[in-house]
């Protein structure tokens, strides 16, 4: 591959506490491969790898911002040393667009460190290795003989002659290599100018775990040992690092260092801790407070606490399970210097990546609507910058963002103070796919359902999100019916806008659906017209006089789906018709009969079949008659599926005086038909108050008890076959067990009745005697009769 010439921007270097930082620009990397190598001015260039990264004292990774980072000590492997005070190295970035990274361009990159001001001992704990270094001057082995030095005496009398060797003392026991067999097994060890220093990797054979103040300790013990001539050097290169410490809370991150480690301070009572600094991605940070951090330290520990999403770090969105979430990460380090009898100073680094885990942060909708407005508003968040929306679903419909905003949805991002974002959606009440019900009396209940699709994090993992919005606005005018008459009719005048949407008429409980409204309605654009004919059925008569009668008429508007009544439409008017007859649903008839004749006749004379029924009120020409159809020598017929009632209106004559026959008279022969038709199925209502209905206790109680069907069959069974019933409700579709009480309150209906099964054509089936009582004894007392000798008789029942 050829030399290039760096582009500028792509690689930034520095010397921070005796290492190589090198970082590359990312945005220089997108799509394409790389690779670095160790340019050694001897060797030449040298692949690096892990194993010769955590060997030679290399670390290869990413910032928390994805930037590839390189870290080298400057005692590492192929770094020019000058007098143990200038260091270069020099690397070649090699990137291609192919992973075989053929056609690659190469770029040589020098780096150069100068560290004049070495302490006696350095230790580097690094994401890799652990490296101590140590000056040859001073002295080897301490006063205080400790069990490990102890042991390595006997053992330098066989030290190869001008040779260096290694010590390992572990729990499994003591091992000595030489230098070229510790490199076998993943070590480095040198010496310099000034310097000896030991390399290691982490959780080798000859490594052990210990705890420190509760903070778990990698450590590799070993002593380093010289002969040559009268000269025996043994050299203490034991290191030990942290491998965790760290612990979270929803809101921080916490890291804990021991702030004196035993096996690198055999006098413990002579140390003295000189300055304690971290730093933030290789940067020392001077004053840790202004950023919010928090560096504490005491006799055992040093604590650095960051907060979750903290500047200097990054927060980074994942998806987990299929919830939405962040993760935290922040490089960090800690430069502890001390002293202490045996080192006159040591200053122990610990360069450490934290990552939290995952953290679930469900994503929040607000409702800001604005119902004056007719418009949802609704805010979904609160996210980082790495994720997008890419689509949405409104009811059951997925849109695109562009084809939203050609929906008329309008679609837009809003920031928030804490650096995150949120997304904010307009949909009109009146989109096409926003759920419309009618609530309440007047209210619209307008409701939005979204699934959001976001694209999370750089991986681009789809989110989903589902939400529902709901707001309820009074926009729905109740109808106000006007009503009018003319001679023979009443109306009412009703808005057709929501009619058979919103809300049914009805006729008492009989449904004006469109077919029954159209017989007797006419419609205009506006208005539905109901044209009542003054003697149809439904009418009420609130007065019926000789003169006049008064008549209502009321339609009830009631909800589709609840049947809640929600008002009462009503027209009343008087109206004074020459004649009329009038069949109450309880048997009385009222007929004012108009009797034009010539010569004239007197209206006090006429009657009924039963001469004793006479006219309540008369005048010249009309007479007003009012009896119940048991009465005044009525009959009865069955035609079909009627019942029809008949009686007449005669005259009776007066004769002149004289005994021949034939008699003499002067008045006309008058005879009037009158008729009532009643369906055979109809129900006949009755009524009885122990007092005013309006003052009766809603809680009182009675009882019913209807004749055993199987006794009436028994008494009929040599004469006709009827079954006696009391149905649950009007429909007569169900009813009670027989010689079961029925709880009823004082004014709630009774609906009987009484079936003739026989088929014979001459049989006829009349109620002659009916009665309730409340006790199952049916001669018991008090009692309420209901039909006496097959009169029906309307009266109030006997209190006990």
């Amino acid at each position: 591959s050829a030399l290039y010439v760096l582009p500028p921007g792509f690689v930034e270097s520095s010397c921070r506490s005796r290492i190589f930082w090198m970082k590359l620009n990312k945005l220089w990397l997108q799509g394409k491969f790389f690779q670095l190598e160790i340019n050694d001015p001897y060797a030449g260039p040298i692949l690096l790898d892990e194993k010769l990264a955590s060997r030679c004292g290399y670390v290869l990774s990413e910032d928390v911002w994805g930037n590839p980072i390189f870290r080298a000590s400057v005692l590492g492997c192929h770094v020019a040393n000058e007098a143990d005070e200038l260091f270069s190295l020099t690397v070649n970035i090699k990137v291609s667009s192919f992973s075989s990274m053929r056609a690659a361009v190469t770029y040589t990159y020098p780096m150069y460190c100068s560290y004049p001001s070495w302490a006696s001992r350095e230790i580097i704990c690094e994401e890799n290795y652990m490296e101590v270094s140590v000056k040859t001057d001073v002295p080897a082995v301490s006063n205080d003989y400790t069990v490990a030095w102890l042991s390595a005496l006997p053992e330098t009398q066989n030290v190869a002659y001008q040779l260096w060797q290694l010590m390992f003392v572990s729990p499994s026991g003591r091992k000595r290599i030489t230098v070229s067999d510790a490199t076998k097994l993943g070590y480095s060890f040198n010496n310099t100018l000034s310097r000896v220093y030991l390399r290691a990797p982490y959780h080798s054979n000859e490594s052990a775990l210990g705890t420190v103040s509760g903070v778990n300790m990698n450590m590799v013990t070993s002593t380093s040992m010289y002969r040559q001539r009268w000269l025996l050097l043994l050299i203490d290169t034991t290191v030990s690092c942290p491998v965790d410490g760290i612990s979270f809370t929803d809101t921080t991150l916490t890291w804990t260092v021991p702030s004196v480690i035993p096996t690198l301070v055999v006098q413990e009572s002579t140390f003295l801790s000189k300055n304690i600094v971290m730093g933030v991605d290789g940067q020392v940070i001077v004053k840790p407070e202004e950023k919010n951090y928090l560096l504490e330290h005491n006799e055992t520990h040093i604590r650095i606490t960051i907060p979750i999403g903290a500047e200097g770090g990054k927060l980074k969105s994942s998806i987990s399970g299929g919830v939405y979430g962040v993760i935290y990460s922040i490089d960090l380090f800690l430069e502890h210097t001390w002293t202490d009898a045996d080192w006159q100073t040591t200053k122990y680094t610990v360069i450490k990546s934290i990552t939290t885990p995952f953290m679930p942060q469900i994503p929040s909708v607000v409702n800001n609507t604005l119902p004056e407005e007719r418009l949802f508003n609704v805010a979904f968040g609160h996210f980082l910058p790495d994720v997008s929306l890419v689509a949405i679903t409104i009811g059951n419909v997925p849109f695109t963002l562009r084809e939203a905003q050609h929906h008329r949805v309008k679609i837009y991002e809003t920031p928030f103070s804490n650096r995150t974002k949120g997304f904010i959606l307009e949909v009109s009440f009146d989109d096409p796919y926003v759920l419309k019900e009618y609530v309440n009396r007047n209210e619209t209940k307008y409701t939005l359902l979204i699934n959001y699709t976001m694209s999370v994090g750089p991986e681009m993992t789809l989110y989903y999100h589902l939400a529902e919005v709901e707001c309820v606005v009074a926009d729905i005018e109740l109808p106000e019916a006007v009503g009018y008459c003319d001679e023979e009719n009443l109306y009412l005048s009703i808005p057709a806008f929501g009619l058979h949407q919103y809300w049914n008429l009805y006729l008492g409980n009989k449904l004006l659906n469109r077919h029954v409204a159209l017989t007797n309605a006419a419609t205009n654009s506006t208005h539905l017209i109901l044209q009542i004919p003054l003697f149809a059925v439904g009418v009420t008569y609130e007065e019926v006089s000789f003169q006049k009668i008064k008549a209502r008429f009321d339609v009830a508007l009631r909800k589709v789906r609840t049947m809640e009544t929600l008002q009462m439409f009503s027209v009343s008017c008087s109206f004074n018709p020459s004649s009329f007859i009038i069949c109450h649903p309880d048997g009385t008839i009222i007929i004012s009969a108009q009797m034009k004749t010539v010569p004239a006749i007197d209206m006090s004379k006429t009657k009924l079949r039963d001469s004793s029924c006479k006219p309540k009120e008369y005048n010249e020409e009309h007479a007003f008659f009012k009896f119940h159809v048991t009465t005044c020598g009525t009959s009865v017929r069955f035609e079909g599926d009627h019942i029809i009632y008949e009686n007449e209106i005669s005259y009776e004559k007066e004769t002149l005086p004289g005994q021949s026959i034939p008699t003499i008279t002067r008045d006309p022969d008058y005879r009037l038909t009158v008729l009532c038709y009643y369906r055979a199925k109809e129900t006949l209502v009755l009524g009885a108050f122990a007092s005013d209905p309006s003052t009766l206790s809603p809680f009182g109680s009675g009882t019913m008890v209807p004749r055993s069907n199987i006794a009436v069959n028994r008494r009929a069974r040599q004469t006709l076959n009827a079954v006696s019933r009391v149905s649950k409700d009007e429909t007569f579709m169900e009813f009670y067990m027989p010689n079961v009480a029925i709880l009823k309150r004082p004014v709630e209906p009774v609906f009987l009745e009484v079936e003739l099964k026989d088929e014979s054509p001459n049989t006829e089936l009349y109620l002659e005697n009916c009665w309730v009582t409340r006790s199952l004894d049916f001669n018991s007392t008090p009692r309420w009769n209901i039909t006496v000798d097959g009169q029906v008789v309307i009266e109030l029942p006997m209190c006990s």
